[in-house]
């Protein structure tokens, strides 16, 4: 599957069956609305599905989309290039925070090596898929041609088919680059019009001045980018992780299963994929509010309301895995849930 291919099968909600879970949850067993936002869940899936009710999400399989950023040279934090990969080692061994949230939630873990600065070996889970070693330097230039970033669309919307194919029902992303919260606030500065200094965060605990010196590479990075469309903002700003994430999410809109999309990266991503393709955000649900400024400002361009606010910015799809015990809960209230007559309540009049 390629992202151009997915973008072909991409197919409206089915506001029929909407309509149809709207008023099933009229008719069980509790007050109108009572369940709150649990309600707009389970009828977006039901849309999503093109049946009421709707299937229970499951199984899910979260992506961990990983990529090195030249960027990084510019002091935009403190932490080594090297710890991409060693993290990425981390997801393979199961013992990093993503794993033991996705196994909380019984979700599986894959990781995608679609930019990692050095070569990867082998190791269970991993998926190599590697389209240049790292991007360049944004605060020089581009940081990828446009191939590269379509070559990094095409991966994100292959490893969502494949993992459809093999069964999952909802795919939540996850992403690893040490520098890619620098990349993500370039990327929605440039997207949603954001002055810098609103959508720039501290991203792995950085001090005032590196804050300063990294809102600035972001302010420059957005005034050079080119403005001929989103594919050549993408390829400007953006980190492979993230061409990759949009591809993902595009990828399983074209499939019809629901997206838990994770923090500020993965919006970024979101952002690019709904630039490039609107009708795939109506597939997406935001699993989490992370605390970085991006994140605020990428859910209410897109009008996304997170599930969860935990004060959570360690990225890696933790939130979204935290999010998505909540999205299967309200599938199976319409699923399992008695009506007012099966159960022999008496309506209100």
């Amino acid at each position: 599957m390629t992202f151009r291919g997915a973008v072909a099968g991409l197919t409206p909600l089915d506001h029929r069956a909407a309509a149809e879970a709207t008023a099933l949850h009229d008719r069980l067993a509790k007050p109108r609305g009572a369940l709150g936002r649990l309600e707009d869940v389970g009828i977006r899936l039901a849309a999503i599905a093109g049946a009421c009710p709707p299937p229970v999400p499951e199984p899910a399989v979260v992506a961990v989309f990983a990529g090195d950023h030249g960027v990084l040279v510019e002091g935009v934090t403190p932490w080594p290039q090297e710890v991409t990969a060693q993290m990425v080692a981390a997801f393979c061994a199961g013992g990093a925070a993503v794993n033991v949230l996705a196994r909380h939630a019984a979700a599986e873990v894959v990781v995608v090596d679609v930019g990692v600065a050095s070569d990867l070996s082998p190791a269970p889970g991993l998926l190599l898929h590697k389209v240049r070693h790292g991007t360049g330097n944004l605060a020089a230039g581009a940081a990828m041609t446009l191939d590269e970033a379509a070559r990094a669309l095409d991966v994100g919307a292959s490893v969502a088919a494949g993992a459809v194919a093999e069964g999952a029902r909802c795919l939540v992303t996850g992403d690893m680059g040490i520098g890619n919260t620098t990349a993500s606030a370039a990327l929605i500065a440039a997207l949603t019009g954001r002055p810098a200094a609103e959508v720039t965060g501290r991203g792995t605990g950085i001090d005032d001045s590196t804050w300063r010196r990294k809102t600035r590479i972001v302010e420059a990075a957005v005034a050079r980018a080119p403005e001929n469309g989103p594919l050549a903002t993408l390829a400007a700003l953006g980190g492979l992780e993230i061409a990759a994430l949009a591809g993902f999410i595009m990828g399983g809109a074209a499939a019809r299963v629901p997206v838990v999309v994770d923090g500020v990266v993965a919006l970024a991503g979101l952002l690019v994929a709904a630039a490039l393709a609107p009708g795939c955000r109506d597939y997406c649900l935001a699993g989490h509010r992370s605390t970085e400024p991006g994140a605020t400002a990428a859910l209410e361009h897109l009008g996304l309301e997170p599930l969860l606010d935990l004060g959570m910015r360690l990225g890696e799809g933790t939130g979204a895995c935290l999010a998505l015990p909540l999205v299967q809960a309200a599938a199976k209230v319409l699923r399992e849930m008695a009506t007012l007559d099966s159960a022999g309540v008496t309506g209100k009049d």
